[in-house]
């Protein structure tokens, strides 16, 4: 039976969607985008060329065609911030769909929730479909999911920290509630990391640097894609119960005694 991830609409196989910054060149960018298995890219609007089609591009490496493109309002820390560089992504045509960071505080790189609900509202009222990057407070991504978030993306750590997955019992409450996908975004540094967040009932994860710092990109991207697929199967299956005693592995039906 088919296992697809349903974003705004469209239907992807993967469930590992990656980022496109701190590599050493857009053709390692490339190699570990395939060796992910992505088929969503995230790319920071401020930071990485995609509306000069005079310099290298990365759109030249990850062509619209074949992959979605996810604008990022990474670098943003108000609102309107936030959603000018929305509209500047807009304009350089890479379509509809926007990853939203409103960053309040420099040093965790924590979103700031309030002009996060805010900036939701407006980009969602003007055409925009909005994966919010946000706290893993299951308040706030029910706020994002009424203003009309087409996903919430709680983080599991912070940004970079590769800490992986702080708090789980928050993560299974968003998901629990969540009539919409939940992405994790932030602080995966392993590829447990990935699994274990798969395996509490996200639908997806979105990493960037847990594989473009480590010392083989490539051989990295590739363990994050098993780890997701492992996790999702793991959930879908179904664990056993936790038990504090032992419970013998052979029946004891005809034991011999």
């Amino acid at each position: 039976m088919p296992d697809d991830l349903v974003l705004a609409g469209k239907t992807y196989r993967s469930r590992l969607i990656t980022g496109s910054g701190k590599y050493t060149s857009f053709e390692e960018t490339r190699r570990a985008t395939d060796a992910a298995g992505a088929e969503i890219v995230t790319v920071a609007v401020r930071r990485v060329n995609i509306t000069d089609p005079g310099k290298d591009n990365l759109l030249d490496h990850l062509p619209p065609d074949r992959f979605t493109i996810l604008p990022n309002t990474a670098g943003c820390y108000t609102a309107d911030d936030a959603i000018r560089t929305a509209r500047l992504a807009r304009e350089a045509g890479v379509g509809t769909l926007l990853k939203l960071e409103v960053i309040g505080d420099e040093k965790t790189l924590f979103p700031d929730v309030p002009a996060t609900i805010e900036a939701a509202r407006v980009l969602v009222k003007d055409g925009f479909q909005v994966l919010p990057y946000v706290t893993d407070d299951p308040v706030a991504c029910r706020r994002l999911e009424d203003a009309g978030c087409v996903a919430v993306m709680p983080l599991a750590a912070p940004i970079g920290s590769g800490l992986g997955i702080r708090n789980p019992y928050n993560l299974r409450i968003i998901v629990e509630q969540s009539r919409v996908p939940v992405i994790v975004d932030a602080g995966v540094g392993t590829a447990s990391h990935a699994a274990q967040a798969m395996e509490l009932g996200c639908d997806a994860i979105l990493m960037n640097t847990a594989i473009a710092g480590a010392k083989d990109p490539i051989m990295m991207a590739e363990a994050m894609r098993d780890a997701v697929i492992a996790g999702r199967k793991a959930f879908r299956a179904g664990r056993i119960p936790e038990k504090l005693y032992a419970t013998a592995s052979s029946p004891l039906e005809g034991l011999v005694r």
